[in-house]
């Protein structure tokens, strides 16, 4: 009986100590899965530890949103502002993922239950980024009209490091690249000047070189037809003159008024006396952009093909 207990007691430590071994390489497997990678960003210059293959992402920038779409990502996220969310974007309506506010009024509160490993923001909730910070490792994915291209292809690569879908976003840019330089040769041999306007409630204002829309000039190289307008995020204020005196060959019409679900203000600018004789109206030349991938989204790899084939589409009108 003395030896039958001692056998029993010896048998149950072997199982204990296994289980501790065997717990010790589980943990240490799972540490090895949570790579950290340091991504510098725009509200964070020495960098934020982002855990690699995050699980949970909340999103509040649709340009970063479209880019874990296109490289098949959708299923990590958690959460969105579902408000105003563009017409291809419109999947993420699901019940699949949380409404976590909108891009101006984030509900803190829906995101810190979510948990999220992730949260992306950009400008419109840059303000809030340490209130973010508190609830998740949060980076600043938004784009810099004064250098669009380099700072678009820098947060699809930052996307790409953090999931390891870096050849993937290789692959994609290569396309875009192609892309628009085909665009910037039609550009160059029609050598037809462009204004980009955007109609809010009956005001025009006007996005020149280096400016919120200047892509349409700086990347796609259509000439701007004035080139003093100064750069900004809202755009120069301009009057229904100032278009017929410019008298542009091609102008572009974004429409905040649809972008936010209001009212088309669009015709009322576009279609009236004031302008009629401008060569891009008499010559069928006004090209109507989507004015929710331009005004809300743009800067990841699904909206930057649908803003190319856009402007391809309109310069061949």
């Amino acid at each position: 009986m003395k030896k039958f207990a001692i056998l029993f007691i010896a048998l149950v430590t072997a199982v204990v100590i296994s289980a501790c071994g065997n717990q010790s390489s589980s943990s240490k497997g799972s540490d090895a899965k949570k790579e950290q990678i340091t991504v510098k960003h725009q509200l964070d210059k020495n960098g934020t530890k982002v855990t690699k293959n995050p699980k949970k992402v909340v999103v509040f920038d649709f340009g970063s949103l479209d880019t874990l779409d296109k490289l098949g990502l959708d299923d990590k996220v958690a959460g969105l502002p579902k408000q105003a969310l563009p017409n291809y974007l419109s999947k993420f309506k699901g019940d699949k993922y949380a409404d976590v506010g909108s891009l101006k009024e984030p509900d803190f509160e829906k995101v810190a239950d979510l948990d999220p490993d992730l949260i992306i923001i950009s400008g419109r909730q840059s303000e809030s980024y340490k209130e973010f910070s508190k609830i998740a490792p949060t980076i600043y994915l938004g784009v810099d009209t004064a250098k669009y291209m380099e700072s678009f292809k820098s947060d699809a690569q930052t996307i790409g490091k953090i999931f390891d879908k870096e050849d993937e976003v290789k692959d994609e840019l290569a396309t875009i690249d192609n892309s628009i330089s085909d665009l910037k040769k039609k550009a160059e041999k029609l050598n037809k000047n462009g204004l980009v306007i955007m109609a809010n409630d009956g005001k025009i204002s006007a996005f020149g070189s280096k400016s919120r829309y200047g892509l349409i000039h700086d990347v796609f190289g259509v000439t701007p037809a004035d080139k003093n307008i100064k750069a900004s995020t809202h755009g120069q204020s301009v009057s229904y003159e100032y278009i017929s005196k410019t008298n542009p060959d091609y102008l572009f019409v974004i429409d905040r008024g649809t972008a936010i679900g209001e009212t088309s203000s669009t015709k009322q600018v576009v279609e009236n006396d004031y302008v009629k004789n401008v060569n891009a109206v008499k010559n069928d030349h006004v090209v109507y952009l989507d004015s929710a991938t331009w005004y809300l989204s743009g800067g990841g790899l699904e909206s930057m093909t649908q803003m190319i084939k856009e402007v391809k589409d309109g310069l061949e009108k």
